[in-house]
């Protein structure tokens, strides 16, 4: 760490030691004389570049003395030229006119909230992205939003990770992108290992908390994520981003794209690669991706092509930390198989369009198909020919049932359909409404291999002991209306119609047949208002989301029993400000939920653990976000989330080992807290800038204590924990170069040992007083201090 540093002091001492002339100005809208934020100034010949600041100024620094030509661009306007002289006083002042494009924000727009929609959201951009974007996962990049706790099964941010939003997981977690579903069909999973480095494409990203609005695919049950990808570039670029840190991390990203060609024509293009050790032992990663992007910039018309792809290698550590190792080796894996690992590709292709019809109508349409493929590998010790569906072994007289071997567990899919929507504004601005919707289908094959039995018998490597299908398709159709009924008083109206088909087929890898067919059709309305005064929006909605069951409700479950849908009754009210340099948002939710579905240890008839739907439960809380500029250079912001999560009453189900023949034990318990949600979240994030140059960045996050299930017992609980960052950046403008960015984050640099993540399961035993609880609870560790650098040229 000593050395690091060193090299750190030098590197930034190298950058500042040439510190020449300097011009100030300002970048203004040619029609409304307002700030345009994020211009870019470029001083031709020199190497020199910059950005505008919140208030459209800049200070180009570093500039020879001479004449020099300054190049002003900014996306959707012309870009403008003049010569300066060096050196001079004057504060130059640059004003640009529009350029007519179809915007890029409509392609997400339809399932997007804007100011004026009654729901809770938060919109993060590319900059705050990029401030920690150094090769971790998206649930780690966004850990400091409002009510999220994120974790990594290796426990340093990279491979398998995960998230949270009000207690809720992923798998309740509404992802797209570009409006286009990304939750597997049938988990409702979002596996984030098969996109690597993907925040380096990402424009913008949409948190709605609660139910939301209207979107495409699975239901959201307690939150969105809306993602754009990035947008078209004025001019051409390269961009080189190299970064190393602890656990042997690695990350190498190349960007590059041709900026407009004759005004209508862009490509964009990203290759990235990413490699680690991983916190735990033996947990690597390989991961490597790449995105490509073309489109076509007319003034009423737009057509894009996106084609990305992630593929990634990872060392398992699915199974955690048993409790007793806590305190001893937390970086145990109980894996030992050397190629126990998990390799997945996933393959997106995007259409996009969208245009304007006359003045008042905008429509947009995306046909899309995804490619995944992958297994994961097992040693396996001792296990029965019976569960292979093969025949006992006979050699030299002795019956062999059993062997070790090593298996592979496979998916292969196709995910494909389309999406879109059509926007009618009226003159007047009094009405806004859209109508959209979209039709997809997976396809997905579910199979077994066999490569190798240290007894093979009548077996041939390859050999699929378990096979099966599933076909689902998903419709919806939704209209959603803002009228403005008075100066500043908004009304909405969403009502979204969805339908689903479900087709599964074949043999479970429990060697059950598992034939069926479910149907559903819900209806998920929403209403609400808002109300605009100044600076703030107050706003209240009312909303409903119907949820179906996910695949293992279905396989795992007898036919006959599968369980009921789930219903969430959402009340969302809060208020929104935007004055000068405090920034706030406050919101009340209410989140109501008929037939929740939660594991309760019950198994079925073959020994699976299965979900079942308790009649009622709820969440209720409260959130505070907000910042606050004092001067210059110091901003404080942060957030808190206060919430009590509930179910009225629960049936825990005990495996009971300590009689003859196995049966279960069931207790029943009242008021419980609902699983991983924690009454207080929070964060804490201060800004100092001593030069515009340099900046340093305190982040800290606070998650209270968590039940790892619904019986609230104190003994199968996540400790609360408190973790604290540090952010260093630096950039400047070297001769050759647009930007030099260096960034440095320390993670957790107090050296915090904690868990963010978990399980637990309970059973009886045979005991001296006639029989024993046993309770085993198993953790997720996650990495002490550890550090990421990283170097970004831009040319």
């Amino acid at each position: 760490m000593k050395n690091l540093w060193l090299c750190l002091a030098f590197c930034l001492t190298t950058l500042v030691a040439h510190a020449q002339l300097q011009v100030r100005g300002k970048v203004l809208d040619q029609s409304t004389n307002s700030p345009l934020i994020g211009a870019s100034i470029w001083a031709e010949g020199t190497g020199r570049g910059t950005v505008t600041d919140m208030d459209g100024k800049f200070v180009l620094s570093k500039l020879p003395e001479g004449t020099w030509t300054i190049r002003v661009s900014y996306l959707g306007y012309e870009s403008i030229t003049q010569e300066i002289t060096i050196p001079t006083s004057e504060e130059l002042i640059f004003r640009l006119q529009s350029k007519e494009f179809v915007s890029e924000e409509f392609i997400v727009s339809a399932t997007r909230a804007s100011e004026t929609t009654p729901t809770t959201f938060k919109t993060i951009d590319k900059a705050e992205l990029a401030k920690r974007n150094l090769g971790q996962d998206i649930p780690i990049l966004l850990n400091f939003t409002p009510s999220v706790v994120s974790h990594s099964d290796a426990g340093a941010g990279i491979g398998y990770t995960g998230i949270r939003i009000r207690g809720t997981d992923q798998t309740r977690i509404n992802v797209t992108i570009n409006g286009i579903p990304l939750n597997d069909a049938e988990s409702h999973g979002v596996f984030w290992v098969n996109m690597p480095d993907f925040a380096s494409s990402v424009d913008n990203v949409q948190i709605q908390r609660g139910v939301g609005t209207s979107t495409n695919g699975a239901a959201t049950f307690g939150a969105s994520l809306n993602f754009q990808t990035d947008t078209r570039q004025e001019e051409a670029y390269a961009q080189v981003d190299n970064g190393f840190g602890s656990f042997n991390t690695w990350r190498h990203t190349v960007k590059a794209g041709t900026g407009l060609l004759n005004g209508r024509f862009a490509v964009d293009a990203r290759l990235s690669k990413i490699t680690t050790d991983g916190y735990v032992d033996r947990a690597f990663s390989d991961l490597g991706s790449y995105f490509l992007s073309g489109g076509y910039y007319g003034e009423n018309h737009m057509v894009k092509v996106n084609v990305f792809s992630g593929k990634e290698q990872t060392y398992q550590s699915w199974w955690g930390l048993p409790e007793s190792l806590l305190e001893t080796d937390r970086t145990n894996n109980y894996y030992t198989y050397e190629n126990e690992t998990d390799n997945y590709q996933q393959d997106h292709y995007q259409l996009i369009y969208t245009g304007k019809i006359g003045t008042n109508w905008k429509t947009n349409l995306a046909l899309h198909y995804t490619y995944g493929r992958g297994y994961y590998e097992q040693y396996r010790e001792d296990d029965d020919f019976a569960d292979y569906n093969l025949p006992e072994v006979e050699i030299g007289g002795e019956v062999i049932s059993s062997t070790d071997i090593i298996r592979r567990r496979w998916l292969d899919n196709d995910f494909f359909g389309f999406v879109g929507s059509v926007n009618y504004i009226s003159d007047n601005g009094q009405w806004d409404v859209i109508l959209g919707g979209g039709a997809n289908r997976y396809d997905g094959d579910h199979f077994g291999e066999i490569i190798w039995a240290r007894i093979a018998g009548n077996t041939d490597i390859r050999d699929r002991y378990y096979d099966n299908n599933a076909i689902k398709d998903d419709r919806n159709i939704y209209a959603k209306a803002t009228y403005e009924l008075k100066p500043g008083l908004n009304l909405f109206g969403d009502l979204q119609l969805r339908g689903i088909n479900y087709t599964f087929f074949g043999v479970n890898d429990d060697l059950r047949i598992v034939d069926g067919e479910e149907n559903y059709t819900f209806f998920n309305p929403k209403f609400g208002f808002s109300y605009e005064k100044g600076n703030r929006t107050w706003y209240a909605s009312y909303a409903i989301a119907n949820r179906e069951p996910v695949r293992s409700d279905f396989t795992d479950n007898p036919i006959t029993e599968v369980p009921r849908p789930e219903r969430l009754n959402n009340i969302e009210a809060g208020v929104r400000s935007r004055a000068g340099n405090f920034t706030y948002n406050a919101n009340f939710y209410y989140m109501d939920y008929k037939d929740q579905l939660i594991l309760t240890g019950q198994i079925n008839d073959v020994g699976a653990y299965i979900r079942e739907n308790v009649a009622s439960s709820y969440r209720a809380g409260i959130e505070l976000d907000g910042a606050y500029q004092v001067s210059s250079a110091w901003t404080f912001g942060g957030n808190i989330a206060f919430s009590r999560n509930k179910i009225a009453e629960f049936t825990e189900y005990i495996d009971d080992y300590s009689v003859e023949e196995f049966r279960q034990e069931s207790i029943t318990y009242s008021d419980t807290d609902i699983a991983f949600s924690p009454n207080v979240v929070g964060s804490a994030i201060i800004e100092f800038k001593p030069t515009k140059n340099l900046s340093l960045n305190w982040l800290s996050k606070y998650v209270g204590r968590q039940f790892l299930d619904n019986t609230s017992n104190e003994n199968r609980a996540l400790d609360a924990f408190f973790t604290n960052d540090l952010r260093i950046s630096y950039s400047a403008q070297p001769k050759f170069f647009k930007s030099l960015e260096v960034n440095l984050l320390i993670n957790n640099i107090f050296n915090e040992l904690y868990e963010p993540n978990g399980y637990t399961f309970s059973y009886f035993i045979p005991g001296d007083t006639g029989r024993e609880l046993i309770t085993e609870n198993y953790y997720y560790p996650q990495a002490g201090t550890n550090f990421l650098l990283g170097v970004s040229m831009r040319f």
